[in-house]
């Protein structure tokens, strides 16, 4: 109950001085690396005399961390941007300033030309230079255009504030943290490679200090994050050259970090090792995101995967026999440019023979820059969406399938939000999917015992099992 007190009186300290301060309200497009993005921007602004608001009414600066993975995104930005415009006019009116930025991977393919379509953008500032905010701020309050997208010589990690333990405890019991950037793999249909930039690594005593600041602030699980996490290989303490097995090793040693999570892995960088730490690291979860994109080897080959279905499964054996009661996610594209009815069927079969118990599917998106863009092979709209609907009945019905296995399964399950409903709360099981469960709201960031009842279309129910407490093993 101290503890419980001592937390109160500090959130109300740090909410009457976030109530004085300057406000950035943040929206956040796309993957957990942006989510990730938008805390370290808050954190720079913080230095600035920011504080974050959830109310853009609210804010003296709009900033959008933008995502360009999909098809048309940067039009949805500037959609965006033509709505923020009247709310800046509207402010204007009334004598009040309105800043406006536009951050990730849009700002780093658009650079420039945002400003020149959107006028009410102040400033434009890449993933790899987000630590400059401040100084690109003050620039932009003074009447300059600001657009800071090239890649930095510094580390932007060594650059940045390490957030206020109050802050990181608003955040949540759950945390997300970099090791990774860029990919040097440039499959033909992304556009990562020339948005983030080559694969950088950040050293294990960086990271070991971020984890452990997270970990002090009542952090109980971390998800490593990288655009190819498992090609992970940063400078250890001990000169020598890590790999992601090693640095997950390293980070289980930390007390009062309970689990471990890491997205999204590409098969070629699954070594060994790694695999080995699915087999004996207790806080390691047992959920890996491996995605294959397709399942036949001329279509592998097109998208410049270095891969073949058969190395893929080979791959999943392997894991599997290392940690028997792993689930497996994945991410699929339909229709690439020269994709044929057999090349389908190919992808189907693969998707029976590993049975996912999560996925992500899509139609092919021409991306602008892109090899696969520049193909005269594309496969027409109609038959995209018709094999995307089989595939992803197919991926429901082994989704579901998993879910209702689960049932009857007895599992620790840390305890991370309220629920919809007065007296629920929610966690993660440890293969990933949403668990509800009747629990008192002080018990956020416990890890209870219980056992799962039911299965819905998108969450699992449990009790918990009364007289025993959790702990960090499944």
């Amino acid at each position: 109950m101290q503890i419980d007190a001592q937390k109160d009186e500090s959130s109300a300290a740090y909410a009457d001085t976030a109530s004085k301060a300057r406000k950035v309200f943040v929206k956040t497009y796309g993957c957990q690396m942006n989510v990730y993005d938008s805390e370290r921007m808050a954190d720079a602004l913080a230095s600035d005399g920011y504080r974050v608001t959830d109310n853009p009414e609210d804010a003296d600066l709009l900033l959008l961390n933008t995502c360009h993975i999909r098809e048309k995104a940067a039009e949805k930005v500037y959609s965006e941007l033509g709505r923020i415009r009247q709310l800046k006019e509207a402010r204007a009116a009334n004598g009040e300033d309105l800043m406006v930025g536009v951050a990730g991977c849009v700002a780093q393919a658009e650079g420039q030309e945002i400003i020149r379509r959107a006028p009410v953008v102040d400033l434009v500032i890449g993933p790899q230079t987000y630590h400059r905010l401040p100084e690109a701020l003050a620039r932009a309050r003074g009447g300059e255009k600001v657009v800071e997208t090239d890649y930095a010589i510094e580390d932007k990690f060594e650059h940045l504030p390490r957030p206020e333990k109050e802050v990181i405890a608003a955040r949540g019991v759950t945390a997300f943290l970099t090791v990774q950037e860029g990919c040097d793999k440039f499959c033909t249909f992304c556009v990562v490679p020339y948005t983030r930039g080559s694969e950088v690594s950040r050293p294990v005593g960086q990271i070991v200090r971020e984890a452990e600041n997270l970990v002090s602030a009542g952090v109980r699980e971390i998800t490593l994050l990288g655009q190819n996490v498992n090609a992970w290989h940063g400078a250890g303490p001990d000169g020598r050259e890590w790999g992601l097995g090693e640095l997950l090793r390293r980070l289980s040693d930390i007390d009062g970090l309970e689990r471990l999570r890491y997205t999204t892995s590409h098969p070629r960088d699954m070594d060994d090792a790694l695999i080995a730490a699915h087999r004996d690291l207790e806080k390691l979860m047992p959920y890996l995101h491996l995605p294959v994109q397709a399942g036949s080897d001329s279509v592998l080959k097109a998208m410049n995967r270095r891969h073949t279905a058969q190395d893929y499964l080979r791959l999943v054996d392997r894991i599997r026999a290392a940690r028997p009661d792993i689930a497996l996610s994945g991410d699929f594209i339909v229709g690439f440019p020269g994709e044929s009815d057999a090349d389908f069927e190919a992808t189907l079969q693969l998707v029976e023979k590993v049975r996912y118990a999560q996925a992500f599917s899509f139609k092919y998106s021409p991306r602008p820059g892109t090899p696969g863009a520049e193909r005269d092979d594309q496969v027409p709209e109609d038959v995209k969406s018709k094999r995307l609907d089989r595939l992803q009945a197919l991926l429901r019905k082994h989704q579901s399938e998993f879910a209702d296995s689960c049932i009857g399964t007895e599992i620790d399950l840390l305890l991370e939000k309220p629920g919809r409903l007065a007296g629920q709360l929610i966690g993660r099981s440890p293969w990933l999917q949403p668990v509800i469960v009747d629990a008192n709201p002080s018990q956020i960031g416990e890890i209870i015992r219980v056992r799962i009842t039911r299965a819905g279309a998108n969450a699992l129910f449990a009790d918990k099992i009364q007289g025993e407490s959790g702990s960090s093993t499944i």
